[in-house]
């Protein structure tokens, strides 16, 4: 008897390389039980993340000695935030009476976004490398704002009167990547900044951008920021690779 062809799995080797869903291959109209199940709780865990709270106090305690500072945005709760993504961009003024202007070289905002669990998992390790690589600049406490989306970090900036703001907020969740963190770069925040005016490092996470390679690709931005007096696009990245490289010369 004759032995069946072999039908090798021409897919297995992509599949290692990449966290995409290719070759699932179908069972009649539709995808296999396997995937269909892998697809429904990857889209579990999506949700899920747009709707946790920030484990305050995970961050509080991966902060250790760093002041922090707490603030919430005008939307009350998640349902408004979500709704309501205008009410995400400005603080509450209860809030806003918490930041004392100074002056201050950088502010760093850790902003639950629409991943509270990426900001609890790398924004404090991510804080913490940005400091340790920024000798000698006068940084604000770190404040971590709830409910609030990207624009959030332009009054933050302008009531701490700091030169630059990075928000480091969680993304928007995929279906590969529940836990994924942007950091949003802007020179002289001030309410009204647009996205054009902004840089932006994303993707950071386990399986993404490391810490050590984001941190670095942070700082030549805010370095080459604060040498050109602007962000956004007229300021590209040219750290080269994911490795670290020196900052731009002052």
């Amino acid at each position: 008897m004759t032995a069946a062809p072999a039908h090798p799995d021409v897919w297995a080797r992509l599949r290692r390389a990449t966290a995409a869903r290719i070759g699932l291959g179908r069972s009649g109209h539709g995808l296999p039980t396997r995937a269909m199940l892998e697809l429904e709780a990857a889209h579990a865990l999506a949700r899920d993340a747009v709707h946790a709270p920030l484990a305050r106090d995970d961050v509080l305690s991966a902060l250790g000695e760093l002041p922090a500072i707490e603030v919430e945005s005008l939307a009350p709760d998640r349902g408004v935030y979500l709704a309501r993504p205008d009410l995400g961009r400005r603080l509450a003024p209860t809030a806003l009476a918490r930041l004392a202007s100074g002056d201050f070289d950088l502010a760093i905002v850790l902003a639950d976004g629409l991943s509270a669990g990426a900001v609890a998992a790398s924004g404090p390790a991510l804080a913490r490398a940005l400091l340790e690589r920024l000798p000698g600049w006068r940084a604000a406490p770190i404040v971590i704002a709830r409910q609030a989306r990207v624009a959030l970090g332009d009054e933050i900036g302008q009531a701490l009167g700091a030169t630059l703001v990075v928000v480091l907020i969680g993304e928007r969740p995929g279906l590969s990547a529940p836990e994924s963190l942007g950091a949003y770069i802007t020179w002289r925040p001030a309410v009204g900044r647009t996205d054009a005016e902004r840089n932006c490092v994303s993707n950071i996470r386990a399986g993404g951008l490391t810490i050590d390679d984001a941190a670095g690709r942070i700082v030549w931005l805010l370095t080459a920021a604060r040498r050109l007096q602007l962000t956004g696009v007229g300021l590209k990245d040219a750290s080269g690779g994911l490795e670290a490289l020196a900052p731009p010369e002052a």
